[in-house]
């Protein structure tokens, strides 16, 4: 099939009917906001995507594994440099664990620079008697409960651009500037260790990592190789207007692009067939990412991914499963097989966080650490059962030490929520919590390496002279 070289009118989307959208009440004010948006250079790069898409078919071949993690849902008020700061120091953390055990590349994604919008089961939301729309994300409104905040506001999307902007030119000083330095992060890892009630068996992983680094820098391994990463952006296009907006011809190929992040998903209730949403990602040549819940069917996925891609193009999509721990060992192996029966590969990406929220007594969203990993546990059973590779997981946290999700190395429990509970929308791991999901899946990733017998990323042939 042809590559499309066109972008659907926006017009043309809403006609397909897009779901999950804004009320806003002046439309005269949101076209403006779109024309100027318009006018705006690019966040990112065509070339940027297609070499992420690139990792992407390494993923979905077995040859690297996604880490793909960051914020529910960002705030305005949250774009400072510590808080960017702490979020990647989490990322590289996990990132240094889950490469030393997988002994593949990691594959570094972050939720950053576009998550400012929410999908919401409800229109409205009532407190003491007063009903107001629900809070969409500060793309759409304010998080305060007042009739003021609660107002659809379009010009808050040049808010969004503006944030996403700041967000990646430091992001970008980070990657580049020595801040993901390999040994640096390791000592951050090896902090979390000695600090923590962790057990013996995590002590010694970070022991082996800590005589494979010295190993590396004895071989004389470039100092370039050891303090630059890559990493990626990525959110929901769930805005029409504003993706809409940032959706252009690339001058290389004159083909479209999403340039608002490298990695585009579509969530699970913005997923129909002929919905506005899957029309608009079909007609971009970036990856492109699919969440998948327990009410997906096998017919629905075969019928998505032929949808979003296809040429069965490599690196191409990802589909990001969140079942609940409960469900996933059933319902994932038909989905499995499904996409595998259409002779694509595809990155399998495992959320254990959207499938697994509950409330307290309190009124606090939460999410227990335990079920968490059950998830992710079931997840990896289930493709070792098939033959398959997990490549990956897609987690909601922060760098801060907010107490939202229960359990973890400090055995958060539900009286500890009200000491920290920070998010705008659902609740996050923690730093703590985060570093101590990478070595439990360390675990997970070494036992791999034994079912698949080889390592494709090591393989070699020894020459004869």
């Amino acid at each position: 099939m042809a590559v499309p070289t066109t972008i659907p009118t926006l017009s043309d989307l809403h006609a397909h009917g897009a779901a999950q959208q804004p009320t806003y009440p002046d439309a005269r004010a949101v076209d403006d906001v779109v024309a100027e948006l318009r006018q705006r250079p690019p966040l990112v790069f065509a070339g940027e995507a297609d070499e992420l898409k690139a990792r992407l078919a390494d993923v979905a071949a077995g040859r690297a594994f996604l880490l793909q993690a960051g914020d529910c849902a960002e705030t305005f008020g949250n774009v400072t440099a510590a808080n960017i700061r702490n979020s990647l120091r989490v990322q590289l953390s996990m990132a240094v664990v889950l490469q030393y055990a997988a002994q593949v590349p990691v594959v570094k994604v972050g939720r950053i620079a576009g998550q400012y919008a929410k999908p919401r089961s409800n229109d409205l939301e009532t407190r003491d008697g007063l009903t107001l729309p629900s809070y969409r994300g500060d793309a759409v409104n304010g998080l305060d409960f007042t009739p003021e905040a609660r107002v659809h506001d379009p010009r808050r999307l040049l808010d969004v651009y503006n944030s996403s902007a700041a967000t990646l030119n430091l992001v970008r000083a980070f990657v580049n500037g020595g801040f993901a330095d390999l040994r640096t992060v390791h000592s951050w890892n090896s902090d979390f260790v000695r600090t923590s009630n962790v057990e013996e068996k995590y002590t010694q992983l970070s022991d082996e990592i800590e005589r494979a680094m010295a190993f590396m820098v004895a071989c004389g391994v470039s100092d370039d190789s050891l303090r630059t990463v890559g990493y990626w952006a990525s959110h929901e296009a769930l805005l029409m207007e504003y993706e809409h907006a940032m959706a252009r011809i690339d001058s290389r190929t004159g083909t479209p692009y999403g340039t608002s992040g490298h990695l585009l998903w579509v969530g699970e209730r913005t997923r129909q067939l002929d919905g506005a949403h899957v029309e608009l990602l079909a007609s971009l040549r970036n990856p492109i990412g699919i969440k998948m819940g327990p009410s997906t069917t096998a017919d629905d996925a075969r019928a998505l991914v032929e949808r979003l891609d296809p040429n069965a193009e490599p690196g191409r999509l990802t589909i990001i499963t969140r079942m609940g721990a409960g469900k996933v060992r059933d319902a994932l192996p038909p989905l499995i097989e499904a996409v595998e029966s259409t002779g694509r590969k595809v990155a399998w990406v495992c959320d254990p966080m959207h499938g697994n929220t509950y409330s307290t007594e309190r009124g606090y969203k939460t999410r227990a650490f335990p079920v968490i990993w059950d998830e992710v546990d079931g997840f990896f059973d289930v493709h070792a059962d098939l033959g398959t590779w997990p490549g990956g997981v897609h987690i909601e946290l922060t760098g801060n030490n907010v107490t939202e999700c229960v359990g973890g190395v400090h055995e958060l429990d539900e009286a500890d929520l009200a000491t920290r509970y920070e998010t705008a929308c659902d609740p996050r791991l923690n730093r703590e919590q985060g570093i101590e999901l990478a070595f439990y899946l360390a675990e997970r990733l070494r036992e791999d390496i034994v079912r698949r017998g080889t390592n494709p990323v090591q393989e070699f042939e020894p020459r004869e002279l």
